[in-house]
């Protein structure tokens, strides 16, 4: 069952540096682990998962490092999708993003390492492509938006997209409604994201992402229109991060099931910077909506 408790406790009061501040001022941290039920249309084929598994150093710097896995199929298809992202602690800038795709007979592997201190990022050992100077991937674009105040009505643009011939990066917020998944019912945040490529952020994908409408910002549901047809991801179980929360409220519980094996690979975390706590804070269940 999910809990409403908090993992961990308050860290010893210890100086504030900048980097704290901003990695405390997360809604995720290191542990929080998200699982979902993934459908092709209106069948079931699979499961998903997001997770934080940890901080790495990548080149000198600290970063969050995320994994997003969907996999499932059908007798005549099947898909195992893993996007794994690097990205800055305190800036959010990503580092290095790693994509394995199997959709079907399309396999590929790419590996891009992305310098956002000379706005240029190297894909698969080839030659050094230019870049901006604060960017996101398609896997830390998730955890970005997490960030964002998401008034309904309002349209952001950012030109942050490591490949710049995929700007600008457009997030619509959309509306505000109550949804059931079964990890039980929420107010959510509708959003539209954009990215110009083909995956499921591309305007053709129309993809629309529900996000927990309390701190946590969690994402709650997520339908995207691919070349096979349409992929649907349900929130089935949530695992808080370690420590306090960052926010410092507490949402209540959500009614859900256990979380469900999905094999993720373990992740040891790197040391963390001075002044910044041992144990990242946490996010907390996002709050259930009451029946």
């Amino acid at each position: 069952m999910l809990s409403p408790e908090t993992i961990g406790s308050p860290a010893a009061p210890r100086p504030i540096d900048r980097a704290s501040t901003l990695v405390a001022s997360r809604p995720f941290s290191v542990g929080e682990r998200t699982t979902y039920n993934v459908k092709f249309g209106i069948i079931h084929v699979g499961s998903g998962y997001m997770e934080v598994a940890g901080i790495d150093t990548v080149r000198g710097h600290y970063a969050w490092h995320t994994v997003f896995r969907t996999e499932g199929g059908t007798f005549f298809y099947h898909v195992d999708d893993v996007l794994e992202s690097w990205f800055d602690t305190t800036t959010l800038s990503s580092l290095r993003f790693v994509q394995h795709i199997h959709e079907g007979g399309y396999v590929r592997d790419r590996t891009y390492e992305i310098y956002p201190e000379r706005a240029a990022y190297v894909y698969n050992n080839k030659p050094e492509q230019p870049s901006v100077s604060d960017p996101l991937d398609d896997g830390s674009f998730l955890f970005f938006i997490r960030t964002l105040p998401l008034v309904v009505g309002e349209t952001y643009s950012f030109d942050r997209y490591f490949n710049p011939k995929s700007n600008p990066v457009t997030i619509h917020v959309l509306r505000r409604e109550r949804i059931t998944v079964p990890a039980g019912t929420f107010n959510a945040i509708v959003v539209q994201p954009i990215i110009k490529t083909t995956g499921i952020f591309s305007k053709d994908g129309e993809a629309q992402v529900w996000f927990a409408d309390d701190s946590t910002r969690v994402m709650l549901q997520m339908k995207s229109k691919l070349s096979f047809g349409s992929i649907d991801l349900y929130l089935r179980a949530y695992e808080p991060g370690r420590g306090p929360q960052a926010s410092g409220s507490t949402p209540g519980p959500a009614a859900g099931t256990s979380p469900g094996d999905s094999g993720a690979a373990e992740t040891q975390p790197a040391s963390p910077p001075a002044g910044q706590p041992a144990s990242p804070p946490a996010s907390q269940p996002p709050q259930a909506s009451p029946n």
